[in-house]
């Protein structure tokens, strides 16, 4: 790799001893695994130092921890090596090789409705998109990101301060909060919201950042509904209201869908209710040509004039502890 400055050639034969001796923690695995003498590879890493002008490592009891350059330096090589790897599997699939892959984590209180409207966007991008969707909630998602097992993680916010990994929070857009109701509850429409007090009510679990926003709401309104079921999964929740358990909430940009899939009726919109949508990824610029394809469609189709006229990417930079 050519490039300017007091380096102009990485060696990547170095580059591999490094991320070896980082991944084992030691020299002497290192050794075993590579099958060279501990000197050998002593020697390489003080040379891969000395190339990239920094120390990557220091010495923790018998072990070796990383420095701060080490852990950005360990990044990279991590995404180069997987990479590699990656091009061979892909060259040994044959007639496939050409077939791209997405593999995104839909955080599991993303409603579904808006989840299949953000990913379909890809396949027109790609047509021979070959997507792998993973279902979990946003803090495993984001240790899969950290781990380059996703290219990008959907949520309904962004990656949280704690997180210690690189994150680019991207906002897609955002939307107010339609209320429906089957035929029993369509009297609630002529009195909304004050009419939702006692009424029975399905709403997202507390791991939503929607069910913050929801109980602050009727604690505005003075309106207190009952509650008669909590969900994680919100293609459920639309299952109990269409059958006429109570009353629930999604977001007002998928409004058509819930009424095209269910016999329920709008009962009142609430602007002021934000619900906002985000891919979170370990690039500050979206890269991957179906994750661009689903940004830009979010924000100038599924969210409309509520979507963001720039890209807000939100970094999230947090050094690992010391090992």
């Amino acid at each position: 790799m050519y490039g300017a400055g007091p380096m102009a050639w990485l060696n990547y034969h170095h580059l591999l001893y490094f991320w070896t001796v980082a991944r084992l923690g030691t020299i002497a695995e290192a050794s075993r695994e590579l099958h060279l003498a501990q000197p050998t590879i002593s020697t390489q890493l003080k040379r891969l130092e000395e190339a990239l002008g920094q120390k990557l490592f220091r010495r923790q009891g018998r072990r070796l921890a990383l420095t701060e350059v080490g852990h950005t330096t360990f990044r990279y090589a991590d995404e180069i090596f997987r990479m590699g790897r990656e091009l061979q599997e892909t060259l040994a699939r044959g007639p496939l090789a050409e077939q791209l892959r997405l593999k995104v984590g839909v955080v599991d209180v993303i409603p579904k409705l808006v989840a299949e409207r953000l990913l379909g966007p890809a396949y027109e991008a790609v047509p021979t998109l070959r997507l792998e969707c993973v279902e979990l909630p946003l803090g495993q998602l984001l240790a899969s990101l950290a781990l380059h097992e996703l290219d990008v993680v959907l949520a309904d916010r962004p990656a949280p301060p704690d997180v210690r990994v690189r994150t680019f929070s991207h906002k897609l857009g955002e939307s107010g909060t339609s209320f429906f109701g089957a035929n029993q509850f369509r009297a609630v429409a002529r009195r909304f919201p004050r009419a939702l007090d006692g009424q029975p009510m399905l709403l997202p679990s507390s791991d939503s950042a929607l069910r913050a926003e929801l109980d602050a709401w009727f604690q505005r309104q003075e309106v207190r509904p009952t509650v008669v079921g909590e969900f994680d999964d919100s293609a459920l929740m639309k299952v109990f209201g269409d059958r006429g358990r109570g009353i629930f909430s999604a977001p007002t940009a998928v409004e058509d869908d819930v009424l095209r899939h269910t016999a329920v009726a709008v009962l009142g919109r609430v602007p002021e209710i934000r619900q906002s949508f985000y891919a979170i990824s370990v690039e500050r610029r979206l890269r991957h040509i179906a994750v661009v394809a689903i940004a830009e469609s979010a924000r100038r189709d599924l969210f409309g004039t509520h979507s963001m006229a720039v890209d807000d990417s939100r970094p999230m930079i947090h050094p690992r502890k010391p090992q």
